[in-house]
């Protein structure tokens, strides 16, 4: 026979899981972790992609693997994302961490996205930016600041997150 649990216990419970339960943009932290780290790496097709190319825009740079699961759960939701605020200033970097070309490209072929693919085949970039839990992610202003980090997966096409990654795009107000 199984033990009754009191209303009591059972709210306590409810509120518990719902506290652990993702809750969107709230889990965008901003950042205070210092100066943005460089970023210099290739794309599968062999072009190099540097941060500092894309002053002016938002970046969401985000490290994952084949292998982890939470990474290829958000995936999708970061295409939405990029689908969202298409025609915009924003640009997604995906850095894979040392995982073999081959087997990059094999997963690309299932997960269908058309955001940069970006490679760390040593870790080096990842270790620059402290990105030692799969995923993380970066959110980089206009001014290459990193204004918000996360670590874990998250429904990057929230409202939302558009809505807190949308007040951080440019406007194209002529200055006067």
């Amino acid at each position: 026979m199984f033990p009754m649990i009191s209303f009591l216990q059972m709210a306590l419970l409810c509120l518990t899981v719902l506290a652990a339960a993702p809750s969107g943009a709230a889990d965008l932290k901003p950042w205070s972790g210092g100066p943005t780290p460089g970023l210099e790496l290739r794309e599968l097709d062999g072009r190099v992609h540097r941060l500092a190319d894309y002053r002016g825009r938002v970046v969401l740079v985000n490290f994952w693997a084949t292998w982890c699961v939470p990474c290829r759960d958000e995936m999708p939701s970061i295409q939405r994302l990029k689908e969202k605020l298409g025609g915009r200033p924003f640009e997604v970097l995906a850095v894979n961490l040392d995982e073999p070309e081959a087997r990059v490209r094999k997963f690309l072929t299932q997960m269908k996205v058309d955001f940069t693919v970006l490679l760390d085949p040593e870790k080096k970039v990842a270790q620059a930016w402290a990105a030692r839990i799969l995923p993380a992610s970066f959110v980089i202003g206009p001014d290459g600041r990193i204004r918000y980090s996360l670590v874990g997966d998250l429904d990057w096409d929230d409202d939302l997150v558009v809505s807190r990654l949308s007040a951080l795009l440019p406007t194209n107000k002529l200055n006067k």
